[in-house]
């Protein structure tokens, strides 16, 4: 009985020894932890990518809208900006139309039929010291100072080298024809009718869109009836009348071109 007793033994040692090695080993448990800590880490990681791209994302943002804020401010800067221009433009033109408006008047004065230039056009003296004027001018300002020596201060013989240097320094300006009239008017008031003929030539020859043109050309004919050329004269008149019909230029010109007819 007992060699059966070892073997049975002996199989029963085998038997559990299978048992034990046909349990599941306990490293497969560790690997599996090991890919649910790797899975958490991953996804972790996924959202501090995430929050990380959110936040830079808010940052542009910012950027953007204070770009558009910066933006918005300028507009709004260069729109006052453009609206200041734009009255003192409005301020400039209503300056203009009321000189036009003198400069008309003072010229219908000087036209009588007397021939005789008025009290209010003939300079006066000993006032020439009275008034002070800063000597650094834009176009605009130095326009206006000649303007005002003769509109204001009666200054005219004194406003002559004014328009003079004005048009030798802004040939170009848009107040170039009426600096010109301006001119030879005054001129012409001093019976320096040489002078004064050039400075109407100027404004009738190279300023076709003038609205002084039409009285250029009537000093320019009221210059050679005075030098005694009563042909040129003639030509001139009947030159403005045809051209301007409906300007009081053309209406002061009709008696003037009657008289010279035979």
């Amino acid at each position: 009985m007992k060699p059966n007793s070892i073997l049975f033994g002996m199989s029963f040692a085998v038997a559990a020894n299978l048992a034990v090695a046909a349990e599941p080993a306990p490293v497969i448990e560790v690997s599996a932890g090991s890919a649910s800590k790797a899975g958490t880490s991953s996804l972790s990681e996924q959202l501090i990518s995430l929050e990380r791209k959110l936040d830079a994302r808010n940052r542009a943002q910012v950027n953007v809208q204070r770009q558009l804020d910066e933006l918005q401010n300028e507009v709004n800067e260069l729109r006052g900006i453009t609206e200041l221009h734009t009255y003192q433009l409005s301020q400039v033109l209503d300056r203009q139309r009321e000189l036009y408006q003198e400069l008309d008047r003072r010229v219908s004065e000087a036209l009588k039929p007397a021939n005789q230039v008025p009290a209010g056009i003939v300079a006066p003296s000993g006032n020439a010291g009275q008034v002070n004027y800063s000597d650094n001018l834009t176009e605009n300002e130095a326009y206006d100072r000649a303007v005002n020596m003769v509109l204001k201060d009666k200054l005219y013989d004194e406003a002559i080298p004014e328009f003079e240097a004005f048009n030798e320094k802004y040939p170009n300006s848009s107040y170039a024809a009426n600096a010109h009239y301006w001119l030879g008017q005054l001129l012409f008031n001093k019976s320096e009718l040489t002078k004064a003929r050039q400075e109407f030539e100027k404004v009738v020859s190279g300023y076709p869109d003038s609205s002084k043109r039409s009285d250029a050309m009537l000093k320019l004919a009221m210059v050679e009836q005075k030098e005694n050329n009563p042909a040129k004269a003639i030509s001139i008149y009947n030159k403005l009348i045809a051209e301007y019909p409906n300007s009081s230029a053309a209406k002061l010109a009709q008696p003037r071109l009657q008289s010279l007819k035979p």
